[in-house]
């Protein structure tokens, strides 16, 4: 009996070990979540769902319209993209760019600023 209370000692304290070890790595990526935005005039005419849509399924990532705090439409998209958004918006106004290219081709890269922020819990 008291070998097998051993082993279960050893069994549980690796147990606990790799849930913490688990929860260390789920807090440290939760930390470390990013979401890139864009928001836009509707005098430009972009039609920011079918946008937010592409950029989703180009990203294979969430993306979303929501209203930023001046009350302007903006697409959110998670995770570390604002790199890859900012060169298609770019690349648009050069002609290039496929569907995504098409609806960012009104945006002047001179009115486009890129941030990153952190996701908001």
């Amino acid at each position: 009996m008291q070998s097998l209370s051993v082993e279960a000692q050893a069994k549980l304290e690796k147990d606990t070990a790799k849930k913490e070890a688990k929860a260390d790595a789920k807090a440290k990526a939760e930390a470390e979540k990013k979401q890139a935005s864009a928001s836009s005039s509707a005098s430009l005419g972009i039609e920011l769902k079918k946008a937010a849509k592409l950029l989703a399924q180009k990203f294979a990532t969430g993306s979303s319209v929501t209203k930023n705090p001046q009350g302007q439409d903006e697409i959110v998209v998670q995770g570390d993209v604002s790199d890859d958004v900012f060169e298609i918006i770019e690349r648009a106004g050069e002609g290039v760019g496929g569907q995504l290219g098409t609806l960012f081709k009104p945006v002047p890269i001179d009115n486009v600023v890129q941030t990153e922020e952190k996701a908001k819990k």
